[in-house]
């Protein structure tokens, strides 16, 4: 057999996976004509497919015909080039937590991927893999052309432009640094052009996304999912507040949805949580919630208001049926959490 003959056999053989791994059940004949060989030619070819390792099965009569069923081992998969990129998305989803326990594999599975694409395929792999940060689980969908839009441009360094809801400007201009997946949502960080810093966007809410003929030098950035984690958790509300945890880290993680929340670990064995939300005292009231012992770092206000608090706890522990005790007006200054307030988020 020459090489030109023995490189046809290859491609015919291939060709008759990929047409196994597209449908259940394949007739003798069907498989014949679809490679315009003989049925023995075909007989011949799965025979050099469960050589490889490819469990194909034959059945006999009416509903017969040849299947690729489950094996002891896996062998490699054939993948045209639109399965490859929704492999890859599907992967990088795994990697960024939103299966548990699946990140390494994941990841794993990526780069074995990344290895065998043509090279076409590979910078689409690429996008993903160099401009996806992550943290928490359980991701919202978003649309895929969208996501591959903005990892192109994180890879290529181009601006892109948008649409986004906001109070004071619609349109945006942007010089994309990262993708970010948090634990419901995927954010864009990027640098915005017209406000001359960084910010992050929710992908969800962005509309017509295309890029822009500009390339741009990347600049100085933060880390990104470390950024657009405190963002979400603190830096967009009125209040925010820092507490010291007699807990790991770990277990506080635990407790706490990473979009809630920031937890930073400490060399002693505790934790720092830091939170905002729209009323202080809601702050509190997820705190005590949590369980372990905690202590008031800032803001110093916050910590007069414990004490204030637990002033009011204490009396009205020890005071109860007590008609001596006087009742003072209620005053929004000693109220509670704004009703509607959800608290950290």
């Amino acid at each position: 057999m020459t090489a030109s003959d023995e490189r046809g056999t290859t491609e015919r053989v291939l060709t008759l996976l990929g047409l196994l791994q597209q449908r259940a059940v394949w007739t003798g004949p069907e498989l014949a004509d679809r490679l315009g060989v003989t049925a023995r030619t075909v007989r011949r070819d799965v025979q050099r497919l469960r050589a490889l390792g490819y469990p194909v099965q034959a059945g006999q009569g009416v509903g017969g015909g040849y299947r690729l069923g489950p094996g002891r081992d896996l062998p490699p998969l054939l993948l045209d080039d639109e399965e490859a990129i929704a492999t890859a998305v599907a992967l990088l989803v795994g990697a960024g937590g939103a299966v548990s326990g699946s990140g390494d594999a994941a990841l794993r599975a990526l780069s074995k991927l990344d290895r065998v694409l043509p090279t076409r395929l590979r910078h689409e792999v690429h996008a993903l893999m160099g401009s996806v940060e992550s943290f928490g689980t359980g991701h919202l969908p978003v649309d895929p052309d969208t996501l591959m839009t903005l990892a192109r441009a994180c890879r290529d360094e181009v601006e892109i432009g948008f649409g986004y809801p906001s109070a004071t400007q619609a349109q945006r201009r942007v010089e994309p640094y990262r993708l970010v997946a948090s634990d419901r949502r995927w954010y864009l960080l990027a640098y915005d052009l017209d406000r001359d810093d960084w910010r992050n966007f929710r992908v969800d809410r962005m509309t017509e996304v295309a890029t822009r003929t500009w390339r741009f030098r990347p600049r100085p950035a933060p880390a990104a999912a470390a950024y657009v984690q405190e963002n979400i958790a603190s830096r967009a509300y009125p209040h925010q507040a820092r507490f010291l945890v007699y807990a790991t880290a770990d277990a506080v993680r635990a407790l706490i949805p990473a979009a809630a929340a920031v937890v930073r670990p400490r060399d002693d064995g505790h934790c720092e949580v830091l939170s905002g939300a729209a009323d202080l005292d809601a702050v509190l009231l997820h705190m005590l919630r949590l369980g372990p012992d905690f202590d008031v770092l800032s803001p110093p206000e916050l910590a007069t208001r414990c004490r204030d608090l637990a002033q009011r706890l204490l009396t009205a522990g020890t005071s109860a049926g007590d008609p001596a005790r006087s009742h003072g007006s209620f005053t929004g200054a000693d109220s509670g959490p704004e009703a509607g307030d959800p608290g950290p988020r």
